[in-house]
């Protein structure tokens, strides 16, 4: 052991302290947790990309009104599309059925990726051996 690693530590079977800098080694950078980075505050305050303008605010009156005619304009387009036989039952259906064909799609796109892995290929080629369009 070097004068260093004593100086530093003193390690026995049974336990170990380890001694830490001191005063100015502190300042001289003996322990940094931060790696050196090109900007100047790494640690400055979170800014969340999605910042509101001042400017841009409404007043909660404002944004209850638009909600309103919002709702009006939805429940005007509901009705127009139940004037042409659309049933909300229907569309319900038409939406558990989309669930269960991308389901099914998804466990298909497994297969062939594992598929594709055993084989030694891409799930390309594996399109075109198994007569399946790249657009499904």
């Amino acid at each position: 052991m070097n004068t260093e690693q004593s100086a530093e530590s003193n390690c026995s079977p049974n336990s170990c302290s380890v001694s830490t800098p001191e005063g100015n080694d502190l300042k001289s950078g003996a322990l940094k947790r931060t790696p050196f980075s090109k900007f100047k505050r790494v640690n400055s305050n979170f800014k969340s990309p999605l910042q509101v303008p001042e400017s841009a605010k409404v007043s909660p009156a404002e944004e209850v009104a638009e909600l309103e005619r919002r709702r009006e304009q939805l429940d005007t387009e509901i009705a127009q599309l139940e004037a042409e036989g659309c049933r909300v039952e229907e569309l319900e259906h038409h939406i558990d059925m989309l669930h269960e064909y991308n389901d099914i799609k998804d466990i298909g796109q497994s297969l062939l990726g594992r598929i594709a892995a055993v084989r030694g290929t891409t799930t390309r080629d594996l399109y075109s051996q198994f007569d399946l369009e790249l657009d499904d």
